[in-house]
């Protein structure tokens, strides 16, 4: 079996207005944990779909920025960590317990895009029927060398190649499939995207009405409502604190 995404993160400078934004953009519930630091949990139901949280003291004095990061599953976090450094590439924060959580590490691919290693302790929650708003419909890497960033993504973690798109002055758009279905795209980087990184799509009923609420809510727009292939409709966005998003209306 392939390695998938289960876990998604907001690190963000204003933890509080984070909330209130993505409630009202999103549509998700939320309910704070106390622990060593606040952390809010968003909800689609009764279901935890991803978490919010304030930027480690560490990580800001090292300059991050409010960010989205994934969490991609590892049945053993210490070999995969390990692994992905002899790739080639780096590792952040060692792999380290969160108690009655599970296992993580913070890394990064090749090319630079951070992402989270995780083992959780419980891996029999139900989850969400795929496309249900306020799920995650779509991962896409952004990177300086996307046939170099899918061939690392697939030796780590057993991804598969899907359909590659022609966009013309753009490029490639690599689909790549987890255990068969669908689940993002690795493309070059525009010249106005910093650095390599992922975006995270989140699922909304009205692309129309959810973009009118980013922008109402203090966020910004930065690309879309526009459709792509399949049908679906998409907007690429930023959060009042600056961290990048995107939401994705499905096709019906």
């Amino acid at each position: 079996m392939a390695s998938k995404f289960v876990w998604y993160e907001l690190m963000t400078n204003d933890l509080k207005a984070a909330e209130a934004f993505y409630k009202k953009v999103v549509g998700w519930d939320s309910e704070t944990w106390q622990g060593p630091m606040p952390y809010i949990l968003v909800k689609v139901g009764d279901t935890g779909v991803a978490g919010l949280m304030n930027i480690p003291e560490d990580a800001a004095k090292m300059g991050q920025p409010p960010a989205w990061v994934g969490y991609i599953y590892a049945a053993d976090v210490d070999k995969q960590a390990e692994a992905i450094g002899k790739a080639g590439g780096r590792i952040y924060r060692e792999p380290s317990d969160i108690p009655e959580i599970g296992r993580f590490a913070v890394v990064a691919d090749p090319q630079g895009a951070v992402f989270m290693l995780f083992k959780p302790n419980r891996t029999d929650q139900p989850q969400p029927a795929a496309g249900t708003p306020g799920t995650i419909g779509w991962r896409e890497l952004y990177t300086t060398d996307w046939e170099k960033g899918f061939a690392f993504y697939s030796s780590q973690f057993g991804w598969e190649k899907g359909e590659a798109m022609d966009m013309g002055a753009m490029g490639t758009y690599q689909l790549f499939l987890i255990n068969g279905e669908q689940a993002g795209g690795i493309m070059n980087k525009p010249e106005q995207v910093p650095m390599p990184a992922w975006l995270y799509y989140f699922n909304v009923d009205d692309i129309n009405a959810a973009s009118d609420r980013v922008k109402s809510a203090g966020g910004k727009v930065l690309f879309g409502p526009t459709q792509v292939p399949g049908g679906s409709w998409i907007s690429q966005c930023q959060d009042p604190q600056g961290a990048m998003f995107a939401i994705v209306a499905v096709a019906r």
